[in-house]
């Protein structure tokens, strides 16, 4: 199966990096995050990437094509105008990188790169998100009950006091949150059958919306509940936890050696 990342939004909710670079080239370790998800499914088997470009599309670009400058240690010899990379190591990675538009939605994005999935099932996550979700185990999942779409679903927890409010707008009650206090959200870490284009229209098919609300129309979407460990990088201080756990050797999504 190939792996489709969604990697070409503006990531405005964490301007003070995306203003430099596209999210999912922000560093967690000193490796943009969009690499600590390929890491993941590749340790799963999956070495066929198709990643969605968008906004500064350039940047993801020339990070793949210097990937032995960035994860290697050079000698330029400028007299004889001649490089040479040591230790060189190679990820067993195939990457397509299709520039899918800067404005298009990611409904849009999925529908343009169907050229390069053709009509099999594949893989499809977004490019600010880490998890241990276990890819086989979500794979036999979807499979085994034939529908159209799977989405891997994560409980976050509730961020504010819960208020139970009238109709007439009278607050009937106030408590702080609680354990229980939870609320499922589509954590990425899809497998999508290639009927899915079908539900797909243009440039401004917001994936999450009409395209979703479908498929659950029609009973082809199924959720695949995950109660590991789960993270996305959407704030600052998303981005600081991240970066803690790595450092602390906490990071539970690195299972590669």
């Amino acid at each position: 199966m190939k792996v489709v990342i969604l990697a070409g939004g503006l990531g405005t909710r964490i301007s003070e990096e995306s203003h430099l670079k596209p999210k999912p080239m922000i560093e967690i370790g000193g490796r943009p995050i969009l690499w600590h998800i390929m890491k993941y499914y590749s340790e799963f088997g999956f070495h066929d990437f198709v990643i969605c470009l968008g906004y500064k599309q350039y940047v993801v670009k020339e990070f793949f094509a210097d990937y032995f400058l960035h994860m290697s240690d050079v000698t330029f010899d400028l007299a004889k105008n001649q490089m040479k990379v040591h230790n060189n190591y190679a990820e067993p990675w195939k990457v397509t990188l299709v520039d899918t538009g800067l404005h298009t939605m990611t409904g849009g994005r999925i529908k343009r790169i169907q050229p390069y999935i053709g009509r099999e099932p594949f893989l499809l996550t977004y490019g600010d998100g880490v998890s241990t979700v276990d890819l086989d185990e979500l794979i036999r999942f979807h499979k085994s009950h034939g529908k159209t779409a799977t989405i891997t679903t994560v409980s976050i927890a509730q961020m504010k006091g819960v208020l139970d409010i009238s109709p007439d707008n009278v607050v009937r009650s106030f408590r702080e949150k609680e354990e229980e206090d939870t609320t499922l959200i589509n954590g990425g870490f899809m497998v999508m059958n290639p009927e899915i284009f079908d539900y797909l229209i243009d440039d401004s098919t917001v994936f999450e919306k009409e395209p979703m609300q479908r498929l659950a129309a029609e009973g082809q979407l199924m959720s695949y509940h995950h109660t590991g460990f789960w993270q996305c990088m959407d704030t600052q201080r998303e981005m600081k936890k991240l970066e803690e756990l790595w450092q602390g050797g906490n990071a539970p999504w690195k299972i590669w050696k």
